[in-house]
């Protein structure tokens, strides 16, 4: 009996594995699919041409996940009883101090779930970069590239290296592999070389320009100790490593990138066998000059990305300058100031925004909450696909940049959302800032933003589990 039944079942599985078999052909042939099955329309949008289709069809899921009740990122709104209550609880913290702006939003509809001190105008640290960077992005667009050039100079046998405000110039002593792959000073020195050299040309006088970037290289607000900390260089058009001294470390960072970076430079050239003069002095490239090489920097949208998910001061202050260029302002602090609200006015964001840099150093920045979630919720649409590495680029809690540094979504209240939540961190004496977005558990995309600058010593842990509610309500 028992062989009986096991021959029985054999037999099924086989007839079952035959008519899988016969259907797959069947439906590669006919052009047959499982919406005639389920009496499902086929998803919205536009389908492959015959000249595009795989030579076989695949049958996927999506009848299945045309079931769901809403589309991924539209789900139902949270309760707002339920999440009133705790962020509120979670507000009530010690550790925040006592200015608190707080707001969270549907991302699709803009209406506000919660808020508190909403309107407020807070320092917002670091969280500027979301200013600067979707600015950045707007106005520049994804795909722009940063080029760094040697240019002929006004006199026979002299040479310009013009920079071109890529502070991740990659200098000598910088190590390949790193994400986005840098732009290299020793490739512009090879190519240049090689260019001269078949002009018959192998002794050169070397200068510098940084006229792409004016007004000082400093930003008043700044506390003094910021460039000995190895917080930031000063801004200048032309740098390497970002005006580090060791490019794998913060600091020390050289009083002077452009001279520092034009110095190596004239060593990378006598190592591809063309001399150079012993002064390098600062000048202005004459328009026009003929090109003898360049390189160009990796394209906005992965520099944008790398600003928002390592908080890079260096670039974000790079990525302001060059709004100021494009949009017609002095390449300055003010000039770049100006550039970024009026591209941010462009895109409806401008609200709520005073800022004074582009990297969030300066404490005389003042954001609002709303104005942070509203401006990552702008830059999430899909109605702006140029401005998406906004989303991209910010930290993973738990995994990646400022939010995988091993202490963020650590405590029992938050770690449970590790992986759920992209916000972009923001630290200084006594601040502390948080804005990203999430999706709840519902499946409805909301942006949040959480700031107090009155903090008394560290109120991460209450702005991770700030984070973590909205996550999973």
């Amino acid at each position: 009996m028992a062989r009986h039944e096991r021959w029985v079942m054999l037999a099924t599985l086989a007839l079952l594995q035959v008519l899988v078999i016969v259907t797959g052909v069947y439906a590669v042939n006919n052009d047959f699919s499982l919406d005639a099955l389920t009496n499902q329309s086929p998803p919205d949008g536009p389908t492959a041409s015959p000249e595009e289709s795989p030579p076989a069809s695949v049958v996927t899921a999506g009848p299945v996940l045309a079931q769901l009740p809403a589309r991924a990122g539209e789900g139902p709104l949270p309760t707002k009883g339920t999440l009133t209550q705790q962020l509120t609880d979670a507000l009530g913290d010690d550790a925040l101090g006592d200015r608190v702006g707080a707001v969270v939003l549907d991302a699709a509809t803009g209406e506000r779930i919660f808020a508190s001190n909403a309107d407020t105008g807070i320092t917002p640290a670091s969280t500027t970069k979301l200013v600067t960077s979707t600015a950045a992005l707007a106005s520049l667009g994804p795909d722009t590239r940063f080029s760094t050039r040697v240019v002929q100079g006004a006199q026979p046998g002299s040479i310009v290296l013009v920079g071109g405000g890529d502070p991740t110039l990659a200098g000598p002593s910088a190590k390949p592999g790193s994400y986005p792959k840098q732009a290299s000073l020793a490739t512009l020195a090879a190519r240049t070389a090689a260019t001269l050299k078949a002009r018959g040309v192998t002794k050169v006088a070397l200068s510098y320009d940084t006229s792409l970037f004016t007004g000082p290289p400093i930003n008043p607000g700044w506390k003094p100790n910021y460039i000995p900390d190895g917080e930031i260089a000063p801004v200048s058009a032309l740098a390497i490593d970002e005006g580090r001294q060791n490019p794998a470390s913060s600091q020390p960072r050289v009083a002077n990138p452009p001279q520092y970076a034009a110095t190596a430079f004239a060593r990378l050239m006598r190592k591809n066998g063309v001399t150079v003069g012993r002064t390098v002095r600062s000048v202005k490239a004459a328009p026009g000059a003929a090109e003898l090489g360049r390189v160009d920097s990796p394209p906005l949208y992965a520099l944008v990305e790398h600003t928002l998910t390592f908080s890079d001061d260096d670039l974000a202050e790079a990525l302001a300058r060059h709004v100021a260029v494009k949009e017609g302002q002095e390449a300055s602090f003010q000039g770049a100031t100006t550039a970024v609200l009026g591209v941010l006015k462009r895109l409806g964001a401008s609200k709520g925004i005073q800022v004074q840099d582009g990297s969030g150093l300066s404490p005389r920045n003042r954001i609002s909450a709303d104005a942070l979630a509203r401006l990552i919720a702008i830059a999430s649409s899909p109605a702006n696909p140029g401005l998406h590495a906004i989303a991209s680029g910010m930290p993973v809690a738990g995994f990646s940049g400022t939010l995988g540094n091993g202490r963020r979504f650590t405590e029992k209240e938050s770690k449970g959302q590790v992986g759920l939540v992209r916000a972009k961190t923001g630290t200084l004496n006594n601040v502390n800032t948080l804005a990203g977005m999430a999706t709840t558990k519902d499946g409805r995309l909301v942006t949040f933003a959480f700031m107090a600058d009155r903090v008394p010593i560290n109120a991460e842990p209450v702005l991770d589990r700030l984070a973590a509610i909205v996550a999973r309500v």
